[in-house]
């Protein structure tokens, strides 16, 4: 396996910079994965590890060597494409076999390697079948199979699942991860599927326009996003973000939103304090604004009354779109909560677990 390292890697078509000055550290045996919207830049970035496109400039090192200038074939690498590019006229076996047998390989190695593989990802009994015989997940699992069979130091992937119905996905992930959990092997992962990123990955890289916005676990972006963007890509529903004032008043800080006043909690006091009579971007996310009679008394002071737009039974829980004077704002309550369209009812906001972006640089304070 490898470490990858990426040092001010910069990407331009003609006269339009992709990529900018990229700087990464994926280390070995790390689930790593690239998220962001279409046109980020994440897929080029991962193009250009595997060596399918050029550096404007910067360096890409996988295990000790600048590979910059390394045939792909020989960067110790294999990626999954995102529409699984198997040979329609090989069956899976063959599929498997072919790069193994470019790299003149011994038949009974390529045989064994096969075996193993085939056996890892549950496909033993598809390696007589051409592609055209295979459901989506089965072709998923083949592209997987022939990338892993070369064993690589580093496993690309980009976008493997777009293709794959709701259901298929959430099995596939659930296979990817067990693998990776199998082989330890070093993966870059790219994919524009938030929750993919949140549920597979040991770290995320969060980009937009071609620029690094934060890396961190899972957890740490969705619990700490360093900017509105990232605040705003990852999570499902999105978070709530409303345009407040910083108001001092009586030896206590509010946050006027016009028609309503939140307190801010006690223990960010110092932080606000220097943003008192200016407009911030609060942001809170949908679980953490709550309805009914226990909300009422937990977080009485912090009530905002909303209009219902849609009302979203999911089973396990039920989605409000509501209307708060000019803010849109989305509630996770508990299944069961009853609210009907056109009702007005009362939200309760969990202050403690409000963020807090500048508005001129959209930065989080907290």
């Amino acid at each position: 396996m490898a470490r990858v390292v990426l040092r001010n890697v910069v990407k331009n078509f003609g006269d339009v910079r992709i990529v900018k000055n990229v700087n990464l550290e994926i280390e070995d045996k790390e689930f790593l994965v690239l998220v962001g919207p279409s046109g980020c830049g994440k897929s080029t970035t991962l193009r250009m590890v595997a060596g399918l496109e050029d550096l404007t400039s910067g360096e890409i090192i996988i295990g000790d060597r600048i590979v910059n200038d390394v045939h792909p074939k020989d960067r110790g690498i294999a990626m999954v494409f995102q529409n699984y590019a198997l040979y329609p006229h090989m069956d899976v076996y063959e599929n498997m076999a072919f790069g193994l047998k470019l790299a003149k390989m011994p038949k009974a190695e390529i045989d064994k390697r096969i075996n193993e593989v085939a056996e890892t990802l549950g496909i033993t009994e598809l390696l007589k079948r051409k592609p055209k015989e295979l459901s989506g997940g089965q072709r998923q699992r083949v592209a997987v199979g022939r990338a892993i069979v070369r064993e690589p130091d580093v496993l690309l992937m980009d976008e493997p699942l777009s293709n794959l119905d709701a259901k298929l996905r959430v099995q596939m992930r659930t296979e990817l991860i067990k693998l990776h959990n199998r082989l330890k092997n070093t993966i870059i992962y790219v994919t524009h599927d938030q929750t993919e990123a949140m549920t597979m990955g040991t770290r995320i890289v969060v980009m937009k326009d071609g620029v690094i916005q934060q890396v961190a676990a899972p957890q740490e972006i969705y619990d700490k996003p360093v900017n509105v963007f990232v605040a705003g890509f990852i999570g499902s529903p999105t978070m709530n973000f409303i345009n407040c004032r910083v108001i001092s008043d009586d030896g206590k800080i509010t946050l006027d939103a016009g028609s309503f006043r939140l307190p801010a909690p006690a223990e960010r006091f110092t932080l606000l304090e220097k943003h008192i009579n200016k407009e911030v971007l609060m942001g809170i996310r949908p679980e953490n604004i709550h309805v009914g009679e226990n909300a009422a008394q937990t977080y009485g002071d912090s009530r905002v009354e909303a209009l219902v737009e849609v009302v979203e039974q999911l089973g396990s829980e039920v989605l409000l779109y509501l209307k708060a004077d000019r803010y849109s704002l989305t509630v996770r309550a508990q299944a069961g909560t009853r609210a009907a369209t056109e009702e007005s009812i009362p939200v309760f906001i969990n202050m403690n677990k409000i963020h807090i972006f500048e508005t001129e640089t959209e930065t989080a304070l907290f």
